[in-house]
């Protein structure tokens, strides 16, 4: 069975000779070890060439920590230039931008991302962990943080969607966002990051994904299961693929690559060719939805 024509729904660019992103450029302790092989360019051209052979319809860049002391407009900008080039087939067609909630003028930097016709949301990593490597956000407890969340509420203004990026034993706080401001569409990152792999721990996963899936106003992108188990096969990223549309349902799932991050462990075809093989007992219907449909649905693409 061939992959189905796709939406990746998550991916990243960079231009490490003209754009500045300190965590690759200086390196950081990061929970995926020595990512040294990433620190390099990773250009429009290099995410067509890595599709090639596959039916790769649209694309969705999400936010790849340009410096937070910059203006954050300066990446959505760039990545408008390169989707309307000759060069990009339209990709990026939707961009998720960096915004910082607790900044008192971050309704403006909303607004100046919004007059990009491509952009469509924020993403604000809010990992949190007692061990440093494992954490993304400044500060522990944004989603209850009262000056955090007179940010976040800024997006409705715009129609615009939140990326919500968390680790499993986030998603109850996740949920609770979601039911307190449903105007605000929020599309989980990362399949929900289950990095423990303990029993008690899958169930931490599985119990917040229960929670969050429950809010109308949320759905969930299957993608950085090789960041999360880097010696991955099929078999052994199966269930969680299969868990999570199982408990989201499939209209509310979809699928994406991560890359460049993912290419340290495996190549592009591979892991789509994954994702076809783990669903190749879905419908027809089951399988456009999530390898395109509600991509399109979500992102407005």
């Amino acid at each position: 069975m061939a992959v189905p024509a796709f939406i990746d729904t998550h991916h990243h660019l960079w231009d490490l000779e003209n754009n500045p992103y300190p965590w690759l450029q200086e390196g950081i302790d990061h929970f995926v070890g020595d990512y040294t092989q990433i620190r390099k360019s990773y250009l429009i051209k290099d995410l067509i060439s890595d599709a090639n052979g596959l039916n790769l319809l649209k694309s969705v860049h999400v936010q790849a920590e340009w410096d937070h002391k910059l203006d954050p407009v300066g990446e959505t900008a760039w990545l408008q230039k390169v989707s309307d080039s000759s060069i990009s087939n339209n990709m990026p067609n939707a961009i998720i931008s960096y915004a910082d909630f607790l900044d008192e003028n971050v309704e403006e930097t909303i607004e100046r991302h919004s007059q990009f016709s491509n952009w469509r949301g924020v993403r604000y990593m809010l990992n949190w962990d007692e061990d440093a490597k494992f954490r993304f956000a400044e500060h522990n407890n944004l989603m209850s943080n009262s000056k955090w969340l007179n940010g976040y509420k800024s997006l409705s203004k715009y129609d615009a969607s939140f990326d919500l990026q968390v680790w499993p034993w986030q998603l109850e706080a996740g949920a609770n966002l979601a039911r307190n401001f449903p105007e605000i569409p929020i599309i989980l990152n990362h399949t929900g990051m289950p990095i423990k792999r303990k029993s008690e721990d899958i169930e931490v996963w599985k119990n917040g994904l229960n929670s969050l899936s429950k809010e109308p106003n949320t759905s969930v992108k299957i993608s950085a299961l090789g960041m999360l188990d880097q010696n991955w096969t099929v078999d052994s990223i199966r269930p969680f693929v299969l868990e999570t549309i199982n408990i989201c349902g499939v209209e509310k799932c979809m699928f994406a690559s991560n890359f460049p991050v993912d290419s340290m462990f495996s190549d592009y075809k591979t892991l789509w060719e994954a994702y076809d093989e783990i669903t190749s007992e879905f419908s027809q219907n089951e399988r456009a939805a999530l390898f395109s449909k509600n991509a399109e649905r979500y992102y407005r693409i």
